[in-house]
This record gives C-alpha cells, sequence and structure tokens, in this order.
C-alpha cells in the first residue's frame, strides 16, 4: 500500500494561487473535484466486480482523470495515488491474460485501495473545511 505519510491532502496556498485567490471558486472546483472523484471510483468498483473484455484500460482511464484534476487542484494524495494506479493498470492491461492472473490483480487491487484511502481523506478534509 502506498504510504501516505507526510503528503498533504491539498496543498491549500498553492490550490489558491492556481484560483486566482479566489476563494469560492477553489470551494467550487474542490467540490466539482469530490464529484468527479467519486464517480470515478464508482466505474473503477464496478469494472473490479465485473470485469470487461479490458478491464484495466478502464481502471487506468479513471485513474487518470483523477490524476489531472487532482493536479490541478494541488491535491497530492489523489495524485500520488491515482498516478500509482494508473501505472500499474497500465502494465496490467499490457499482460497477456492479465486479467486471469491473481498476483495482477492484487496488484491493481493494492493500489486502488490505496487511492480508496486518498479519497476518504479528501471527504474529510473537505469536511473540515465546510466543503
Amino acid at each position: 500500500m502506498t504510504d501516505l505519510t507526510g503528503i498533504d491532502v491539498i496543498d491549500w496556498d498553492e490550490a489558491m494561487q492556481q484560483c486566482g485567490d479566489d476563494e469560492e471558486f477553489l470551494r467550487e472546483l474542490l467540490g466539482d473535484l469530490r464529484d468527479e472523484t467519486d464517480s470515478q471510483m464508482t466505474v473503477m468498483e464496478e469494472v473490479i466486480q465485473n470485469p470487461t473484455d479490458n478491464p484495466f484500460g478502464h481502471i487506468v482511464r479513471a485513474a487518470h482523470v483523477i490524476k489531472g484534476a487532482a493536479s490541478n487542484l494541488m491535491c497530492e494524495q489523489l495524485r500520488v495515488t491515482a498516478m500509482a494506479l494508473e501505472t500499474t493498470a497500465g502494465t496490467a492491461a499490457n499482460t497477456p491474460n492479465g486479467k486471469d492472473k491473481p498476483e495482477v490483480l492484487g496488484s491493481v487491487q493494492e493500489k486502488l485501495d490505496a487511492l480508496k484511502v486518498a479519497v476518504k481523506n479528501y471527504h474529510d478534509y473537505l469536511a473540515s473545511v465546510d466543503v
């Protein structure tokens, strides 16, 4: 599992700079990121529960969406864990019969679990700042 110790949920000052020091706009974007992240997590959970012919490809795309949005808003835990999942799922997608190999599935699941922790931390952070 990815160790999130010492990794900020969000760098508020940097995120504010990204938003031109408009706190209301930042709060709106952080709420939008929460909604998008939740949506992408649902996609990934459905793929894990009901694998398609290319389950890892779907996970790569969903993790990429989270990574990109989190990067723009300086949400480091989400970015780091989504990037790790994207990379691992990408490798799995290129592994012949990867979805049938327990070690490949386990590796992807481990990265997904780390992302779930980051998502929970993000939700908790947003609640602490009333977003």
